[in-house]
């Protein structure tokens, strides 16, 4: 078994940034066969849980719960890797998790069971996910923060495309959702192989971090929390898809054919975005947050008032946003976590971020039914809450200075 040791990568500048590089991409590619298989399969979930009998109350209350579950776990999860220090073990445990529930929807044949398997698919990736952020940080100090979580989180949403469209092609050959669920198998199937490839070839990520500042704290600097809130804010204020969606072919804005590719310009802006932030953050830190983050609120008024054209401006601002939150923020929060306590940092952002979402898409489905102007002014102003906030991070991060830990 390969294993990079700090001194053999120290001893060879030439072959660092090539290392870690080739350890980014090798998860970017398990993180797009993954997608291709949750992202496919919950672009189906709904209308198949409807299949099988469960009431439309039943199929929010599942995904509702899936989410909460899943964020709320990340705390737990990413707090054992940091006790335990078996970083590989979890995020193998938990992406066999993610990936082997979905082919088994397949075989549920009752609501009940159906909706058990996608909880169970949530859970595995809340297992996972804080442990293998906490590896990849690693070796995004030797290339940069911001284009390496960008790089990933490009090959993460080819995946969430390609997922949707994989699933759309076999239903249109008539061939069921069942079929669907079985051909997402070999996707999944591929995520793992690779995964297993990359803990062979790199079983101590760790070592790819070779300027290692060791910060050693009781707790977390008071930037992180306050970034954490900044970031809160954004998430609760972010309209989910479904919700969009769900106004789309209420008003008949768009088209039911066009609303999935939709979502997929928005996957494919995602994409490009997350590089393009990536790079930015790199240069410019935690700033371009401030600036994506108010250039794409303006997305709500876009696809909530807007005729056909003005929706499509108004998914790519959408999209947009979604690249900087998954590139950018992780990439911040591996600047501001001791080393040692990574994936505690990853649980609790991640756990914050996830709460907030669910508790924001909730609001906002309450405030859909109530006045669409109400749904908007919340989404523009709880993002816009967060930009002060962010400057204080900013500040904080210019100046250098020894922050008192909470």
């Amino acid at each position: 078994m390969k294993n990079y040791s700090i001194s053999g990568i120290r001893n060879n500048p030439s072959t660092k940034k090539a290392t870690a590089l080739k350890f980014i991409v090798l998860l970017g590619v398990v993180s797009l066969f993954a997608d291709v298989t949750y992202e496919g399969a919950r672009s189906i979930n709904g209308p198949y849980l409807a299949l099988l009998g469960a009431s439309a109350t039943t199929v929010g209350f599942v995904a509702g719960l899936g989410e909460l579950i899943g964020h709320s776990l990340r705390l737990v999860s990413g707090y054992i890797c940091d006790r335990i220090g078996r970083y590989w073990a979890i995020t193998l445990f938990g992406y066999t998790l993610n990936m082997l529930a979905v082919p088994a929807l397949a075989l549920a044949g009752r609501w009940e069971i159906a909706a058990m398997l996608m909880i169970t698919e949530r859970i595995g990736k809340a297992i996972r996910t804080p442990a293998r952020d906490a590896m990849l940080s690693h070796a995004t100090r030797e290339i940069g923060r911001g284009k390496g979580f960008g790089l990933h989180e490009a090959l993460d949403q080819i995946g969430a495309v390609l997922g949707p469209l994989t699933v759309a092609g076999v239903l249109y050959f008539k061939k069921g959702y069942e079929a669907g669920y079985i051909v997402l198998l070999v996707p999944a199937i591929m995520a793992i192989c690779v995964l297993v490839t990359a803990w062979w070839l790199y079983p101590q990520p760790r070592n790819l971090e070779v300027d290692q500042h060791k910060l050693e704290t009781k707790g977390f600097p008071k930037k992180f929390w306050l970034y954490l809130i900044a970031v809160a804010l954004i998430a609760a204020g972010y309209a989910d898809f479904p919700l969009i969606a769900y106004h789309f072919k209420k008003v008949s804005t768009v088209p039911d054919t066009w609303i999935p590719l939709f979502y997929a310009i928005a996957m494919g802006v995602d994409a490009i975005a997350a590089l393009f932030f990536g790079y930015l953050f790199d240069r410019n830190g935690v700033s371009i947050l401030i600036f994506a983050s108010l250039f794409s609120l303006l997305f709500a008024p876009l696809v909530f008032l807007g005729n056909f054209s003005v929706a499509i401006i108004g998914v790519t601002l959408w999209g947009v946003g979604m690249g900087a939150q998954e590139s950018i923020m992780r990439a911040a929060v591996a600047e501001m976590v001791p080393i040692a306590r990574r994936g505690t940092g990853y649980g609790i952002f991640n756990t914050g971020y996830g709460i907030c979402w669910f508790l924001g898409s909730a609001l906002m489905g309450i405030l859909y039914d109530f006045s669409l102007t109400f749904l908007i002014a919340f989404s523009v102003v709880t993002q816009l809450a967060s930009a002060p906030l962010l400057l204080l991070v900013r500040k904080s991060a210019l100046k250098g200075q020894k922050e008192e830990v909470l």
